[in-house]
């Protein structure tokens, strides 16, 4: 029956006079899914989507039934004199509408309401719709695109997090207080002058997509104490809509709350930033100059998970909840009920039912435990555990373990720790002595971890060192007010001026060794110089560079706002007109300010007769202008790259080390050559003072050149932050191991971090907070 539903829409379109894109508009569906009904490449069309319909075209009360019956296949019952409604706003039905969400809807089949029959059957498909125009192909392959990366991802952190292993502990919820929910009219989305009760929200972790189904406003706030599965639900949804999702509709995706500042960055232009940095390839053009995120996110292709209200920087949750507010976008949000209830109890997120999540039962851990280790005879060591708990609740022992064992987090914790084959007997749980309270019990699970998930003897890991350096990674994180690890920023808790002192002394030092080493080496750089002692010749190098890279990385900090983001990109021949011209002025006065500090020093030398890099007897003002030349061509060059930067593949599934290689790659490849454009460039600055080349200046300048590109790459690009902070500095004192990507990565594979995006987090906030106050 559904090619007659497609030629009777067709036929009720033509008579409204409307095109499928103003009826797309009306009815508040894409374009897409109008062609798709009206082609019969679309079968079943859902009832909610029908009415839509009917409602923009404005039927009467006849022809409406008739949509819907022959929707539900069966034969239509039309009057055929019957014309349709004049265009204009009429009275809503008395019933209660679906939603009309600002997006499309959650991919996947919807749950009808009680006594609609299903569809009967697939019909052929009818040709005679407008094709899909190339701009729309596009959009719809760039969100499949960024399912396939979603769906990748999280299914790789649930098999880290042994999330099956041997099954998902039962997470379950109920509704939550109406204080803390919006009217329901507002959420069923119900007339003006109809009423609304309530929806059956109950349900376990397989059920999530069927209860946000139910919700016609498709917004949803999932409310739990830490530690019970708020993360493992936004994930598990996530899969569940992209397993029934069909070709170009929404893409879910899960967004940590915890980096949004809503008085800085409205919501839309966070989400789009937050895809860019997790999938770089959304950089490439979208429509009117925006990049393909930004075009995802307007045009409704994405879902936003919300995941950590209550992670939000102190004071800015009443900020975010306007925000969402001020927009209808379909959405599911977590937090713990403290921090959403003090805001949404004077205001909730408006149309959004909320339900908060249940405590593990002592049954949960009777179907649990004993299954997550090995049985010694007939019993596990976890049965006269489970036993005491069962029989007597009202010990304090049993009560005190009882109250903590009712979170996945401290459950999976118990596991860790006393279901491994050399673990310690998990008996030892219900002492008194050892454990008086609850709190006792949570910090021994949270202090036994990371020696518990390090006790491999095969591991390149000390255990007391590994806690000192995930110590250092909390506290990181603690004073930049973030959840996120981003390898980029390891050396951003540093405050600046000793930042720049740090990268200053270190790259300088580089510098003035080498300089100094093929003084001694190949000797004098210019015929006739007078022979200098290489120490010293290190020394004012060492110096020079030293604060012109200091001054450079300073500049480029407060040009930024913070430290430098990584080159999402690869280098191109033509195109980036618009980076440039966003780019490229900063980046000069970059290089000039580097200039300057390093003309000074060079000058000082080259009065004394004795610096190589400066101009032979030109004094002071010849190695000046020396600095200032070689700062301001740095600039230039640096300025120019912009406009030679491209998006990655959109279909690459970008993690941290593979940013970190991208960004390698593309800044050894261009601050190495734009050195020996510097070297060759000092060879012409030469020539040019004293009148003729000299060439004995060549075999210096040629060597020394690339290495001061590299130099400055480590002020002004992510990887060269890296190199210096995360690789050299933070080893050098005993706060990182000196193999940190393998050491983050080893962490993920052990539970203690995962990998969100380009980024790592702490497995949990409880965690986190544990190891930044040990």
């Amino acid at each position: 029956m559904t090619s007659q539903f497609s030629s009777l829409l067709r036929q009720l379109r033509s008579q409204a006079g409307l095109t499928q894109e103003e009826l797309a508009q009306r009815s508040g569906l894409s374009v897409r899914t109008v062609r798709r009904l009206e082609t019969g490449e679309r079968a079943n069309p859902q009832v909610a989507t029908v009415r839509l319909l009917a409602d923009a075209l404005h039927l009467d009360p006849g022809r409406r039934a008739g949509l819907l019956a022959v929707a539900d296949g069966q034969e239509p019952v039309l009057d055929s004199a019957t014309p349709a409604e004049p265009p204009g706003p009429r009275p809503e039905p008395p019933e209660v509408p679906e939603p009309r969400p600002e997006s499309p809807a959650v991919p996947g089949p919807r749950p009808e309401p009680p006594g609609v029959p299903e569809p009967r059957s697939e019909p052929p498909a009818v040709t005679g719709a407008p094709p899909e125009s190339a701009f729309e192909r596009r959009l719809a392959e760039a969100a499949d695109d960024l399912a396939h990366a979603v769906g990748a991802r999280l299914g790789r952190e649930e098999e880290l997090r042994r999330i099956h292993d041997p099954f998902p502990l039962p997470v379950r919820w109920q509704a939550a207080p109406e204080s803390v929910m919006d009217h329901w009219e507002n959420i069923r989305r119900a007339s003006p002058g109809a009423s609304a009760g309530p929806l059956d929200l109950a349900g376990r972790l397989p059920q999530i997509t069927e209860v946000y189904r139910r919700v016609p406003s498709g917004r949803l706030v999932v409310l739990g104490r830490a530690g019970s599965g708020k993360s493992v639900l936004a994930a598990r949804f996530v899969l569940d809509v992209l397993r029934t999702r069909e070709r170009g509709e929404a893409v879910p995706v899960v967004f940590g709350l915890g980096s949004w500042n809503p008085t800085t960055t409205g919501f839309r232009d966070w989400l789009a930033g937050q895809l860019l940095r997790d999938h770089p390839g959304l950089a490439a053009a979208g429509r009117d100059e925006a990049d393909l995120a930004t075009t995802l996110v307007e045009a409704g292709r994405v879902l936003p998970v919300l995941d950590g209200f209550d992670e939000l920087a102190a004071g800015l949750h009443r900020a975010a909840l306007d925000a969402l507010n001020a927009t209808t976008l379909p959405l599911l949000v977590t937090s713990r009920p403290g921090e959403y209830a003090a805001v949404a109890g004077a205001d909730a997120l408006t149309a959004a039912a909320a339900v908060r999540l249940t405590d593990l039962t002592v049954t949960d851990l009777i179907d649990y435990l004993p299954r997550t280790t090995r049985r010694d005879g007939d019993a596990t060591a976890w049965d006269p555990v489970l036993a005491e708990l069962r029989d007597h609740p009202e010990r304090p022992a049993s009560a005190n373990l009882r109250t903590v064992l009712t979170t996945p987090l401290m459950v999976g914790l118990a596991r860790a720790t006393h279901s491994a084959p050399t673990g310690p007997d998990p008996s030892v749980l219900l002492d008194t002595e050892r454990f008086g309270s609850q709190h006792a019990l949570e910090d021994h699970l949270l202090g036994s971890f990371i020696p518990t998930v390090y006790r491999d003897p095969d591991t390149r890991w000390d255990p007391e060192r590994v806690r000192r350096w995930l110590g250092h990674l909390a506290r990181h994180l603690d004073r930049l007010g973030t959840h996120d690890l981003a390898w980029w920023e390891l050396g951003g808790s540093i405050r600046r001026g000793r930042r720049m002192v740090i990268l200053g002394a270190l790259s300088g030092l580089v510098v003035g060794l080498v300089s100094g080493l093929l003084f001694w080496l190949v000797g004098p750089p210019s015929t006739g110089q007078e022979p200098v002692n290489p120490l010293l010749i290190a020394v004012e190098n060492w110096v020079g560079f030293g604060l012109a890279f200091a001054l450079g990385h300073g500049v480029g900090l407060a040009i930024e706002g913070g430290p430098f983001a990584p080159a999402r990109i690869r280098l191109r021949t033509r195109g980036g007109v618009r980076r440039l011209r966003a780019r490229f002025a900063p980046r000069l006065l970059a290089g000039l300010a580097g200039g300057v500090g390093a003309g000074l020093i060079l000058g000082l030398g080259n009065a004394a007769g004795h610096n190589p890099l400066g101009i032979v007897g030109s004094g002071f003002p010849g190695g000046l202008a020396t600095g200032l030349g070689m700062g301001a061509l740095t600039g230039l060059g640096w300025g120019l790259l912009a406009g030679l930067e491209a998006p990655m593949d959109i279909r690459s599934a970008v993690g941290p080390a593979d940013l970190l290689r991208t960004n390698r790659r593309m800044v050894v490849t261009g601050f190495l050559g734009w050195g020996l454009v510097l070297g060759l460039a000092h060879v012409l600055m030469v020539a040019f003072a004293v009148g003729h080349l000299d060439p004995a200046t060549l075999p210096f300048d040629l060597m020394i050149g690339p290495l001061i590109g590299l130099a400055i790459s480590t002020c002004v690009t992510a990887w060269g932050q890296w190199l210096v902070f995360a690789r050299v500095w933070l080893p050098l004192t005993g706060r990182l191991p000196w193999s940190v990507a393998a050491f983050l990565d080893d962490a993920c594979r052990r539970g203690v971090l995962r990998q969100v995006g380009a980024v790592h987090q702490f497995r949990h906030a409880r965690l986190q907070a544990h190891l930044g106050n040990t």
